[in-house]
């Protein structure tokens, strides 16, 4: 179960070697590492010892110790770096292993290739929680993270602001979900609200299929809600929510202005709630994206 993955990256190799093999940069663009430090060399034949920390919060971090084994090009112009790395933290799951990045240009850019495996600690607990949990979410890191290199490189996007972008847009793709789930859910279905069936009549609806169209207007906000939160990738939830909050916001207006004049009422709401879309469809141009990267060894290479 060694994680493999690749991206392609269309840029100068001799960036992309300073980029992975600089520690300064390295730590810059990896999300899986808070700091790397390169230690003094005994010999220029010895292998490149380095230390690596991983902050995990609350004032905690995770320590390790590395080398690099070999770097070697061969005369097709491609490069590997091998290296083993371990870890006598006992916060560390990892215990000790081994990889290797491979750079591989082509007509296309550059194949960047990681594959790596560890041990565990903890026993058979250990195992558990790493195959189903933090295996993956490493392998999502690394890719995650050699997408954020690819736009550092392609179109000089600094990593801190791949990173900022994406807490912002995560941010804001997940208010816009609990908003839509909460409106759909709460007013509409559990707890059905008075004010919801008053200004369905007062919009022309029957008192009689007032209660149907709240439950089925109810159900549609809750499907958009989950959709916003589940398509990572999706621009229409955003542009969809802008333009019914400004219709929404018109049909109250028109039918029961008297509502816009309450402490919670729906203008603040609808602009809230278009204003955040807004935000989630701005940043959701050029965001670093795990689904770029195969993490699969394509058989070819196998």
């Amino acid at each position: 179960m060694s994680i493999y993955v690749e991206a392609r990256i269309n840029g100068p190799l001799e960036e992309l070697w300073e980029k992975t093999q600089c520690p300064q940069l390295h730590e810059r663009w990896d999300a899986r590492f808070t700091s790397i430090e390169y230690l003094p060399r005994e010999q220029e034949s010895s292998p490149q010892r380095f230390l690596y920390a991983t902050r995990i919060g609350f004032g905690l971090a995770v320590n390790g110790e590395g080398e690099t084994v070999s770097d070697r090009t061969n005369g097709r112009g491609e490069r590997t770096s091998s290296l083993r790395f371990w870890s006598e933290d006992p916060k560390s799951l990892i215990r000790i292993g081994s990889g290797y990045w491979k750079y591989i240009p082509d007509k296309n850019g550059i194949r960047f290739i990681t594959g790596y495996n560890y041990q565990t600690r903890f026993g058979w607990l250990g195992r558990t929680f790493d195959r189903l949990c933090f295996r993956p979410l490493m392998g999502w890191a690394t890719a995650w993270s050699f997408d954020r290199l690819r736009l550092w490189i392609e179109q000089d996007i600094d990593p801190a602001t791949s990173l900022r972008n994406s807490l912002i847009h995560a941010i804001s793709r997940f208010a816009v979900a609990v908003v839509w789930l909460y409106q759909g859910l709460i007013p509409k279905l559990i707890a059905v609200h008075s004010d919801e069936l008053t200004m369905l009549t007062e919009a022309g609806i029957s008192q009689t299929n007032a209660p149907f169209i709240a439950a089925s207007v109810g159900i549609l906000e809750a499907l958009i809600g989950v959709y916003v939160l589940c398509c990572l990738r999706s621009r229409w939830p955003f542009v969809l929510t802008i333009c019914l909050m400004v219709l929404a916001t018109i049909g109250v207006f028109l039918n029961s202005p008297q509502y816009l004049m309450a402490a919670f009422n729906p203008i603040s709401l609808n602009l809230l709630l278009a204003t955040v879309s807004l935000i989630g469809l701005l940043t959701l141009r050029d965001l670093p994206s795990a689904r770029r990267c195969l993490r699969t060894k394509p058989e070819i290479d196998a």
